[in-house]
């Protein structure tokens, strides 16, 4: 973020070897809450700024984009764990540290996220130096648990419930499995937001026929009978989810959302 340069803090145990930074990206619908990592990561020695994201799609643009090492990933934005899994798979060194919200905090979110590839999970209302502790100690450790979060990741004494993580050690899998591809999932957040074909090809650098399969491969794997039924569908079953923010959002959204909760 240009303009903020405050006095800088050290890093402690987990600074990069050779004195490489580490390249931080945040997803989030809040701006005034991008605008706040982007000053703690400006503030403190070792890290860098790499961007902000405010969608899914925005998101897997900007890892493939920019490739940053870690991404900082707001539970409410990615409630079934879709997007984590979707930019663990495409880029396996990515770091990526979940800030739970109350909503979230529970034993099978947990769970879900970090078998969906998360690498460490942190309150979303912790402090700067907690969350910069955070990012070091997930790159470094490839694995970190806030302590406030820790009773929720241990593996429960009695007979787990139907929805609890299975005894076996296999992590609950999130509602509404992912039956698209990484590229069909950023193709559907567009035709949910309202765009055409054409539209889509220009933001995803990808020809109009080529979404024109993909649209068709979404339609096919979700049994629609057309976009708007696709988007219909991908709501009430969790592969996408609304914004967050406070904008109400492009009309298919908006009528997609109203349909799902009827």
């Amino acid at each position: 973020m240009r303009g903020i340069e405050p006095h800088r803090t050290p890093m402690s145990a987990g600074q990069p070897a050779g004195g490489r930074s580490l390249g931080v990206a945040v997803v989030d619908p809040i701006p005034i809450f991008r605008e706040g990592i982007a000053a703690m990561v400006h503030r403190t020695l070792g890290l860098h700024w790499s961007g902000q994201a405010a969608s899914h799609h925005a998101a897997m643009q900007l890892c493939e984009q920019v490739r940053p090492d870690v991404v900082i990933l707001d539970s409410a934005l990615d409630p079934n764990c879709h997007l984590a899994k979707l930019l663990n798979a495409g880029d396996p060194a990515l770091v990526l540290v979940t800030l739970v919200r109350d909503t979230n905090r529970t034993q099978q979110y947990l769970a879900a996220a970090i078998g969906a590839g998360a690498h460490a999970i942190v309150p979303r209302a912790v402090d700067s130096r907690r969350l910069a502790e955070a990012v070091r100690r997930a790159h470094h450790d490839r694995r970190y648990i806030d302590p406030a979060l820790s009773a929720l990741t241990a593996r429960p004494k009695r007979e787990p419930s139907p929805r609890a993580a299975p005894a076996d050690g296999h992590l609950v899998q999130p509602k509404g499995a992912m039956p698209l591809s990484r590229r069909e999932y950023q193709v559907l957040q567009l035709v949910a937001e309202g765009l055409e074909n054409s539209g889509i090809a220009k933001l995803l650098f990808l020809s109009v026929e080529t979404v024109r399969t993909h649209v068709k491969s979404i339609l096919r794997k979700l049994s629609a009978r057309d976009r708007t039924h696709a988007v219909t569908i991908a709501f009430r079953s969790g592969i996408l989810v609304p914004q967050l923010d406070d904008s109400a959002g492009p009309p298919a959204v908006q009528e997609a959302v109203a349909r799902g909760t009827r």
